[in-house]
């Protein structure tokens, strides 16, 4: 499996940047105009995910860095090599988060409905960035056997990709990017219902979310450790308790109070 795609003298484009890159654009573009049916301009939608991103990926390497800190303390300057791997998920949404409830807060924006329109997109761009780690042979499973993996109709060619050094792994990478990608559709389907409130794609989306990265993380290899437990488990945990909760304080308000799709509940950005 070559991670590479092609050469241009000494720089090399990987299919894992190009498949984070469609993935960001997906994500933009279709919370844009999800956000733009609410009256929110696609301007402050560009520079709010632009900020988020850009914190995402310091969050995420150095969610990754502080939990391998005994390797990194060694050799510091291995932290800025992003490129030789090492950027955690969980970090990344963490601090993506924490940026737009600033810039929520800076334009007097109600940050729960800004959620409600890029967790659905969010689940499409991490099913497609998902393949990213199958082209750099990561994120994968235990070591299982060519005829389980048959057993479960899974292509020929993903089991070469997952054959690393002659031992046969499980493709998590593959079973959350479909998981994530119905998902994505379940999503759709609900935002469109007439009774559905504000909170709800939030909320589904860390129960959706948390609950398959928990069960994921059951096979990884390359898990963050704490004390003998996984933090992914432990993060992924504490999103599916926060989706439920928010699910409570939804279910106590009127059946008509709050409505997603209420045309009251247009954002108007000053911008």
């Amino acid at each position: 499996m070559d991670p590479i795609i092609f050469k241009i003298g000494d720089v090399e484009i990987k299919w894992y940047s190009l498949l984070i890159l469609v993935a960001c654009f997906m994500v933009l573009y279709l919370t844009q105009n999800e956000a733009q049916r609410f009256g929110i301009k696609r301007e402050f939608i560009f520079n709010m995910l632009f900020w988020a991103l850009i914190t995402g990926i310091i969050g995420a390497r150095l969610y990754y860095v502080l939990f391998n800190l005994d390797i990194y303390l060694k050799d510091p300057a291995e932290i800025l090599k992003v490129w030789h791997g090492g950027l955690a998920i969980h970090g990344g949404l963490i601090a993506g988060v924490l940026t737009i409830i600033l810039y929520c807060k800076k334009y007097k924006v109600r940050t729960i409905r800004i959620l409600d329109f890029l967790v659905v997109s969010l689940l499409l761009g991490q099913a497609i960035g998902r393949w990213g780690n199958f082209f750099n042979q990561e994120a994968h499973g235990a070591a299982t056997t060519v005829s389980h993996l048959q057993a479960m109709f899974i292509p020929d060619f993903i089991i070469k990709g997952m054959t690393i050094d002659g031992v046969v792994y499980t493709p998590t990478f593959l079973y959350e990017s479909i998981v994530c990608l119905i998902g994505f559709i379940v999503l759709l389907l609900i935002r469109r219902s007439k009774y559905t409130k504000v909170g709800t794609m939030t909320a589904s989306y860390l129960i959706i979310y948390g609950t398959l990265r928990f069960f994921i993380e059951i096979s990884r290899t390359d898990a963050l450790m704490l004390a003998g437990f996984k933090i992914a488990q432990i993060v992924s945990f504490i999103m599916i308790i926060i989706g439920l909760g928010i699910i409570m304080l939804i279910t106590k308000r009127s059946r008509f109070e709050d409505l997603y799709n209420d045309a009251e509940n247009s954002v108007n950005v000053r911008y």
